[in-house]
């Protein structure tokens, strides 16, 4: 093999699942870039790559060089020093200075700054406070450097070498040697197969029993990325078998060992991950205990004078609405469901007065910023996202639990199709037995991104209180989008004959390529000239991330159409330039930002390395190495849709993405639109849709534990009953039982 050192220039493409990877590199004694792929996932612009490949001749791309194995070293060179410091490993030191601080010292530059950093007061603009900044972040470096030495044998990046010294310190190569599998557990974006590369590099057998339990957990948290709680014993040993490739008996031994442990849960032929265990027992015991407690705030229904009501709102209830007010002055707990235009809101608000006229302290809460928002604007009041009404931050957890409940007499709750087992858990956990609770939600939705099926299970179980909204209101009869809504969620083809009146279109087109054209042209300019609306208000949505409308081309595309901006920074092959939309992808605590999470890039500092992204008023700075946290935003798939409302909805409707469509699927996309929606694609791919009702089924036992007489089941292959100890385990960020690999959708 051929070997070949060079300096990364720019990264054109890379494959977040494989890490597959073209970049155009430097090498000496070459006047043009040269293009360098393989898997090289995770490896920053100005990194030194020291590679060994083959050159080859694409048919269409050219000269190639092909990688097969390589390793980042120290740049010798003061083209490669420059780019090594511009790239924003070494604090106060960006394109501008780095240039500098090598124009001055040339290849004597990393001695310099090792040995005599005092120097740097020699380089034009350069002060003391930029000089301590380097010093401290050297010397750090210097820590990161001798761990990234030492992982680079096993294959391990720059960029993760940073999260790992990140997470241990000093301690990095010490913990790494011990047990890599810990990787896949402790540090986000570092999955098991990561993990798992680096130990057999590390000469780890392939039936270890540390990596048999760390495949086991992965193989559970694949599950609950699919929304399942749990794997039954044998599909959990079949499919670990086939991903491990390790004997069955290791397996199952090391399944048994687990559950002795307790770091897999055993309930009959069912295997959990701790943290669901004891949420779906706790959320199942503290629903039951708030449904047949003593009332706390005797409130009885003979009281409830609806005419009073009426006339204090003004508005003539029909008689659903009024059986959902009556349940829910009735009921410690009551579940109110409906689709769009039925009077959701309207019941909410009666609700609420109901429970104030009879002097009641209401909370109100949702689980995404968007939906709080939504919810305070709709009833003129104060609601929280469930994280802040539980006042969580990550030293303490949650504030708000049964040792200190909430404070009030009734908390009302929206967009509960989207709580998942784990959340749903933590806000039982804080509600004393005197408070009221009412679930709001739309149960054809799609279920939760997070594992469970809650609102659905709590509605099936029987053990609660349901009333369902049914009636579309004459003024929402006039929208084509509730219309074409419940059309579809009955299993009906909705109307699309288009017309200057409605506000439901279907554009035909078969071409995917077509499509991508027509949805930037109506982002750019049709919907924004006909609408007076700004691109800020359009939202493009779509079945899934891959393909020519999928979202990671669609916003590649839209980005280049609608940001000219010129400030902005790299990472892992994607472009972020200020002004872009942007979304959170997996909840931060640190930062009080949370999956799902949508803002705009309101800065970014290429000196710092820094991006400054405002969420709905909330200011968050973001470090070059933290952007895997983010992804552009401007198309998202439907199911990271949930729970918000855009004015304008754009979405792709094609057999391309026959996997993902599904009755709840385009049901949940359409319902999103405020204002205007528009379908783009093939109308057969539409009726699939529409007739696909094989939603997967998850792996929940919640229905069964609220169920009654027995809410915990008796068969449970551990040595004691869950208690509230316990329980804490249930922890929102799954810390110890594994994190999804990035790209792993």
């Amino acid at each position: 093999m051929t070997k070949l050192r060079c300096v990364v220039e720019r990264i054109t493409y890379q494959n977040a699942e494989n890490g597959y990877s073209v970049m155009k590199v430097k090498v000496k004694g070459y006047n043009d870039l040269v293009t360098l792929v393989g898997n090289l996932l995770e490896v920053p612009a100005g990194s030194v790559l020291l590679c060994e490949g083959e050159w080859k001749v694409d048919k269409r791309y050219g000269q190639q060089f092909q990688c097969k194995t390589w390793k980042e070293v120290m740049p010798a060179t003061a083209y490669g020093i420059e780019k090594y410091l511009g790239s924003g490993l070494v604090k106060g030191i960006g394109p501008k200075f780095a240039k500098l601080i090598v124009n001055q010292f040339g290849t004597d530059t990393i001695e310099v700054i090792e040995t005599d950093i005092e120097r740097l007061f020699e380089v034009p603009g350069i002060g003391k406070k930029r000089v301590e900044k380097i010093r401290e972040s050297w010397e750090k470096q210097k820590d990161i450097k001798n761990v990234m030495l030492f992982l680079q044998g096993f294959g391990v990046s720059t960029a993760y070498a940073a999260k790992i010294y990140r997470q241990y310190g000093k301690e990095s190569i010490n913990k790494v040697k011990d047990n890599p599998y810990r990787l896949a557990d402790d540090i986000w974006g570092i999955g098991f197969k990561t993990a798992d590369s680096i130990a057999r590099k590390m000469g780890y057998e392939i039936n270890d029993k540390r990596r048999l339990r760390s495949g086991l957990i992965y193989a559970l948290n694949q599950l609950a990325d699919e929304g399942h709680c749990y794997a039954e014993e044998q599909q959990l040993i079949g499919t670990a078998k086939q991903m491990l490739e390790a004997d069955e008996e290791c397996i199952r031994t090391a399944m048994n060992e687990a559950i002795e442990t307790e770091d897999l849960m055993l309930d009959d032929t069912a295997i959990y991950l701790p943290p669901f265990y004891y949420a779906e027992c706790g959320t199942a015991n503290r629903l039951n205990a708030l449904v047949h407690a003593e009332e706390g705030n005797t409130l009885f229904s003979a009281r409830f004078n609806l005419d009073k009501l009426q006339k204090e709102t003004g508005i003539e209830y029909d008689e659903v609405q009024v059986e959902a007010i009556r349940q829910a002055i009735a009921s410690k707990v009551m579940v109110l469901t409906g689709g769009p235009g039925t009077g959701k809101t309207t019941t909410t608000k009666a609700i609420i007065a109901a429970l104030q006229s009879a002097g009641m302290r209401i909370l109100l809460a949702a689980p995404t910023g968007r939906a709080a928002k939504r919810m305070s604007e709709a009833t003129g009041m104060q609601a929280k996202t469930i994280h802040r009404l539980l006042e969580y931050n990550p030293q303490d957890g949650y504030k708000r639990n049964d040792e200190n409940p909430l404070e009030g007499d009734a908390l009302i709750v929206d967009e509960c199709s989207m709580i998942d087992i784990i959340l749903m858990n933590n806000l039982t956990k804080a509600l004393p037995t005197t408070m009221r609770l009412v679930l709001v939600g739309d149960i054809d939705q799609l279920p939760s991104v997070g594992a469970g099926n809650v609102l659905r299970d709590i509605i099936d179980s029987g053990a609660i209180p349901v009333v369902r909204l049914t009636r579309i209101f004459r003024q929402a009869q006039s929208s084509r989008i509730v219309m074409s809504a419940h059309a579809i969620n009955q299993g009906r083809f909705p109307d699309l004959s288009n017309g200057q009146q409605t506000d439901f279109f279907f554009i035909k087109q078969e071409d995917p390529e077509l499509v991508a054209q027509t949805i930037v042209s109506l982002v750019r300019d049709r919907l924004p000239k006909a609408y007076h609306q700004d691109t800020a208000n359009i939202q493009v949505l779509t079945p899934m991330q891959r393909g020519v409308v999928g979202a990671a081309n669609l916003n590649m595309v839209l980005q280049q159409t609608l940001n000219n901006n010129t400030a902005f920074l790299n990472r892992g092959g994607y472009t972020y330039k200020q002004g872009d939309r942007v979304m959170q992808l997996r909840n931060n605590y640190d930062k009080d930002v949370y999956n799902g999470d949508l803002g705009y890039v309101l800065a970014v500092d290429t000196e710092e390395r820094t991006l400054t992204v405002d969420f709905d008023g909330q200011i968050t700075e973001y470090e070059a190495s933290e952007l895997d946290e983010l992804t552009l935003a401007y198309a998202t798939t439907i199911h990271k849709s949930q729970g918000s409302e855009y004015p304008i909805v754009v979405m792709p409707v094609l057999m391309t993405h026959y996997v993902m469509l599904q009755r709840n699927l385009i049901y949940t996309g359409i319902t999103r639109a405020k204002k205007i929606c528009v379908l783009v694609g093939q109308a057969k791919a539409l009726a699939y849709a529409i007739q696909n009702m094989k939603v997967l089924r998850r792996n929940t036992q919640l229905k069964k534990r609220l169920a009654p007489p027995a809410p915990v089941p008796k068969t449970v292959a551990f040595r004691s009953q869950p208690t509230e100890e316990r329980m804490q385990m249930a922890a929102e960020d799954r810390t110890q039982y594994g994190k999804k690999e990035k790209g792993s959708e």
